[in-house]
């Protein structure tokens, strides 16, 4: 009868917090718009309904926390006067700080799982939430119609929302991905048409066949040094995988070999290797082609390939190890132009420069079809019509090329601070709305292709898809350099480009590309067709990369993430990283440890470069659950963090059992004693008897008492009786502790003597 009611207790403390949960939870709509104005405005016309069996794919993106806070950090990060000045955070340092809590996290779970949807994909800074379910449970979940529509201004249908969704949560989500398919995203490479090919000029001084610009022709132009990118990893956004036959057989071609390992990663179960029936790997393929050839000795190029582009930004926010440059060629039309914002602040946060395709259209206008490459804190990459003086030889001439993408932001991106001072020597320029391109790189039909595993082209293909890759391989170079230096890493560049392009390097870092047109006129200096222009070799590389820095040092914690069992201890190694020949003691301290948690260093303090062994204690009182521990290095004035994620996790009812002494000398006809003590934890609560083997036959073995008591610890006295005619010599003696069909020994050797 007891035991009933304590059960019923149970069920109503059960049912009193899910009631809890509901009663805070309200129809909340997220913070970005998704239903399209073609069906708001009855543009397209509604066809029908998605089936109700059908599956649909989704991920539920969580709001950032502290955005005032991450909106300052993200100044001072980018300010040289600032004592932040690229001390980027590490993917726990920014969840800490800014991604959202363990409890709201967790609450996103219950309320896709209690609404018939299975989640596929978590997220280590707890943004995104990967999940599948029926359009019925969608539709349920969500409180929207799924239609079908015919696309006003392409050949074929499109599902979406009749309304905003409305999600029950104590809190608005960001956004849902996958509510619609009205905007395919489209790689910015174009195909000249056949009928051109006579008349527009090919390539006459690249190095491929047909005299076509290679990857490490743009190398030998803009850059043509020894840096190679080593140390530095890349990656590339992809909407479709790839066929590395293709890269294979672009390198055997050529003559040339890659020798940078290269990982296919889908980011959300979309397939990462494709064969030519799949899928086009035009973009895919030459992608990798002008990322290699600018920096030949990268120590990984990752490829993120996905359906969603919360899904592949995520990917790339939490990669282990990050990536510090990152470029994607493919441009679509949000239902929301703030949709990716949180990851492009986690980007800048964290020491990473996305590089972007501006477009193959020529000039922006309103209805340009271009995100996100007008967004503030991507580096946007247009196109010019390159001249080397001979083939793999340096750059000679360049003008903006006529299909490039450029303008004022279509989709009113605010113009940045670190863009007015630039946009005033701008007449085109507007002083309210973002301006691009940034900067710029050959984009003319001038490239030698190989994909789809059909016959390779020469002089066919061109676009701003080969341009954006190129500037993240020359990202590589700097960066590359930087470390060499005892620098940070640069991330986001914008605003030191913009500081170049006002000083009186511009023309030695540049190639000011004044002649030429998109639909705005190539002018001196910063202009809507080329942006600041294209790299000028080493000189560029230099101002970027810089001399050698103040002294100053980071921690970091390896691993980052501790799971500790109640009543027992972790470790994690924090080491600290100096720049400027910094050599000074730092202190070591935390905060945020919950209640029954110690914690000790081991050395308490670090002297320059070095480590420290970090142990958690945990408690077997502690609750368990996550905690972000803050772990602090203070030397003067200065104090840097990172962060360590302890997990704490329920202990097993056990017992242990030890014996003293472990060894008992004992003549024939004598008597011998030992201690034996039980120890308990995690809750055990059991009487534990008491037995022995292996003694033998000339021996009795007694304790007292023969069994300890409940909950289980306590000692007895184990008693052994040599006989006369007992065997010389050592004898082990098993002791064995029951309780509940749980056993656990010890050993205790009788040496028996005459």
């Amino acid at each position: 009868m007891i035991r009933r009611v304590g059960l019923s207790l149970l069920t109503i403390v059960a049912l009193v917090l899910v009631l809890s949960v509901v009663c805070q939870a309200q129809a909340l709509t997220p913070l970005t718009q998704h239903v399209r104005e073609v069906t708001l405005k009855g543009q397209a016309r509604p066809v029908g309904h998605l089936p109700a069996t059908q599956t649909m794919r989704l991920v539920l993106v969580l709001p950032l926390r502290n955005q005032a806070e991450l909106d300052n950090l993200l100044q001072e990060l980018y300010d040289p006067s600032s004592l932040s000045y690229r001390h980027f955070l590490t993917v726990e340092e920014f969840t800490f700080r800014f991604g959202p809590t363990p409890e709201d996290y967790d609450s996103v779970i219950h309320f896709a799982e209690t609404n018939g949807l299975t989640v596929v994909g978590t997220s280590r800074n707890r943004v995104n939430l990967g999940v599948t379910g029926s359009v019925a449970s969608i539709e349920q979940a969500f409180h929207i119609t799924m239609g079908v529509y015919q696309h006003p201004t392409e050949k074929r249908t499109f599902f979406a929302p009749d309304r905003e969704p409305t999600p029950y949560l104590p809190f608005p989500l960001w956004h849902i991905a996958g509510l619609d398919n009205y905007s395919l995203p489209h790689p910015n490479f174009v195909r000249r048409a056949q009928s051109e090919l006579s008349i527009k000029p090919n390539a006459t001084t690249g190095s491929g066949p047909s005299a076509s610009f290679l990857g490490s022709d743009m190398r030998a132009a803009y850059y043509g040094g020894t840096l190679t990118g080593s140390g530095q990893s890349l990656g590339l956004l992809e909407f479709a995988g790839t066929d590395l036959a293709d890269l294979n057989t672009y390198y055997k071609n050529v003559g040339q070999t890659n020798k940078v390992p290269i990982t296919l990663l889908s980011t959300d179960g979309t397939p990462a290797s494709c064969t030519a029936f799949q899928c086009d790997d035009t973009e895919q393929t030459l992608d990798m082609t002008q990322a290699l050839g600018m920096a030949p000795g990268l120590s990984k190029l990752v490829m993120y390939v996905g359906s969603s582009d919360p899904a592949i930004f995520n990917a790339m926010a939490t990669a282990s190890p990050l990536n510090a440059q990152l470029s994607s060629s493919w441009t679509w039309f949000p239902a929301d132009p703030a949709t990716d914002n949180p990851f492009f602040q986690e980007f800048a946060a964290q020491g990473q420069n996305l590089f972007q395709a501006s477009g193959d259209s020529g000039a922006w206008n309103s209805t340009s079809e271009i995100f996100p490459a007008d967004d503030a804190l991507l580096t946007t990459v247009g196109g010019t019509d390159l001249q080397t003086s001979s083939a793999g030889g340096p750059w000679s001439s360049e003008t903006a090329w006529v299909d490039g993408g450029g303008g004022l932001s279509p989709d009113k991106f605010s113009i940045p601070s670190y863009q007015t001072a630039t946009a005033s020597g701008c007449s085109a320029c507007s002083k309210t709305l973002r301006n691009g391109p940034d900067v710029s790189a050959n984009a003319n039909f001038t490239f030698y292709v190989c994909a789809n595993q059909t016959t390779c082209t020469a002089n066919e293909f061109g676009g701003t898809s080969f341009a954006a890759p190129m500037w993240a391989g020359y990202m590589a170079l700097i960066n590359q350099q930087a470390v060499a230096n005892g620098n940070l890493p640069l991330g986001f560049i914008n605003p030191t480009l913009c500081t170049i392009g006002l000083s009186s390097n511009y023309t030695t870092d540049f190639h000011d590309i004044t002649t030429g047109s998109n639909g705005f006129s190539a002018t001196t200096g910063y202009d809507l067709a080329t942006g600041f222009g294209s790299p000028n070799g080493a000189a560029l590389i230099n101002s970027l990369a810089g001399g050698s820095p103040a002294p100053g040092f980071r921690l970091s914690a390896s691993p980052a993430s501790v799971s500790v069992v109640q009543g027992k201890s972790g470790t994690s190694t924090i080491t600290s990283t100096v720049t400027g020949g910094f050599s000074s003691s730092i202190s070591l301290s935390t905060s945020g440890q919950p209640t029954g948690v110690t914690i000790g260093f081991t050395p308490t303090a670090i002297t320059g470069a070095g480590t420290s062994t970090m142990t958690i204690t945990v408690a077997p009182t502690t609750v368990t659950g996550t905690y972000s521990i803050a772990v602090m290095g203070t030397s003067g004035s200065t104090t840097e963090t990172t962060t360590v994620t302890l997990k704490v996790t329920k202990a097993t009812p056990s017992f242990a059992i030890s014996a003293s002494p472990t060894s008992v000398t004992v003549s024939r006809g004598g008597t011998g004693t030992a201690t034996i003590t039980t120890t308990i934890s995690g809750g055990f609560n059991s009487a534990i008897t008491l037995s022995d083997s292996g003694a033998g036959n000339a021996q009795t073995v007694t304790f007292t008492p023969s069994s300890i008591p409940a909950p289980g610890s306590g000692t007895s006295t184990m008693t052994v009786i040599v006989g006369l005619t007992a065997s010389l010599g050592n004898h082990k003696i098993a002791i064995k502790g029951t309780a509940g069909g749980v056993s656990h020994s010890t050993l205790v050797t009788l040496v028996v003597t005459n």
